[in-house]
């Protein structure tokens, strides 16, 4: 039998199935999971603080890391608070006027017409963005705790405020207040155990921001009218807390501070992208309020719960995990 010339012999090509490619990605997905994971430290640093600092979620933490490694970034970035109560006779409520101010910080405060109760300034840094309400009379500012929960522009509708912003932290669970609620003198709620250091922060009968780790009994004793508990103190009598770590978390922030002059500064900082702000530390939060002259000043919640709300809209942009605007709170700063 002849054979054909230039016969070629041919080959089959072989096809790579759809499983194959899929098992490729997920080789390469698992790779790059183990590598951001358990690589690099800063995602560690962020993953882990970030849940501690939430509070409702807390479990988060656990799902990538065992508790010895929660408990070292945990030890890495705590915070050493000043261990003072704050010295109600160093608030002066010196209420002269200037006409020549020491930095374009102390302009944006001290600034603005006789018969203001506040002024709006908006926080505009590379990172972060958000407002600071300026209030010039503390006396028009109180806590407002009547209802169960609340969404804030509710509570600052019922109660007639011009301005209000989120208070103490609470549980997801039934909305009930983290720590002691102290409302006009008295004590108004007893909470679940507040894990956010500080102490009460809230404002005395003679308008004094007064920042103390004492019980409600005594801070009550002292003249204390309004406070929630919770923290951390960010600075006491002018002495600003030691943040440890390079690698605190970004957030969703709210915090109140006074200066020497009596004056109170609401700060709201918003985080997750909104607004293109990615959120603000605890570092870089007091060194915003040592700009702008507090003397004693604190953290309040945030995350999701980091509300302004003036003449009854809200001025910035909560943000929380899965969800955005107005949620339910159980207390609230008010200007009345």
């Amino acid at each position: 039998m002849k054979k054909k010339k230039n016969e070629k012999k041919v080959t089959k090509k072989k096809k790579i199935s759809w499983f194959t490619i899929f098992c490729g990605f997920a080789d390469i997905c698992v790779i790059a999971f183990f590598i951001v994971v358990y690589g690099p430290t800063n995602f560690k640093h962020w993953w882990i603080t970030t849940a501690l600092e939430t509070g409702h979620h807390k479990y988060f933490a656990n799902v990538l890391y065992s508790d010895k490694e929660i408990e070292t970034i945990y030890r890495a970035n705590i915070i050493d608070e000043v261990d003072e109560v704050t010295n109600v006779d160093e608030i002066t409520f010196d209420s002269s006027e200037k006409t020549t101010f020491e930095s374009e910080y102390e302009r944006q405060i001290l600034e603005h017409n006789k018969d203001d109760i506040y002024k709006l300034v908006e926080i505009d840094e590379k990172d972060y963005k958000g407002y600071m309400v300026v209030v010039y009379d503390a006396s028009h500012i109180s806590l407002s705790a009547n209802y169960p929960h609340s969404f804030l522009t509710d509570i600052a509708k019922k109660e007639n405020a011009k301005v209000a912003i989120n208070a103490g932290g609470f549980t997801n669970t039934n909305m009930k207040p983290k720590g002691t609620v102290i409302r006009n003198g008295k004590i108004y709620s007893i909470g679940s155990r507040n894990t956010h250091g500080g102490g009460f922060i809230g404002f005395t009968k003679n308008n004094v921001l007064m920042l103390t780790t004492s019980s409600a009994e005594k801070a009550i004793k002292n003249g204390m009218r309004d406070a929630v508990q919770f923290g951390p103190f960010l600075i006491v009598n002018g002495k600003a807390a030691n943040i440890k770590s390079t690698n605190n978390s970004d957030a969703n922030r709210t915090a109140i501070a006074q200066r020497k002059d009596g004056i109170v500064l609401l700060l709201v900082i918003d985080g997750r992208g909104a607004n293109g702000s990615k959120g603000i530390s605890y570092k870089e939060m007091i060194a915003l309020f040592q700009r702008y002259g507090a003397y004693n000043a604190s953290n309040l919640d945030g995350g999701g719960s980091s509300t302004l709300v003036i003449n009854n809209k809200i001025i910035n942009n909560p943000r929380g995990y899965g969800y955005s605007g107005d949620r339910y709170l159980p207390n609230g700063w008010i200007v009345k």
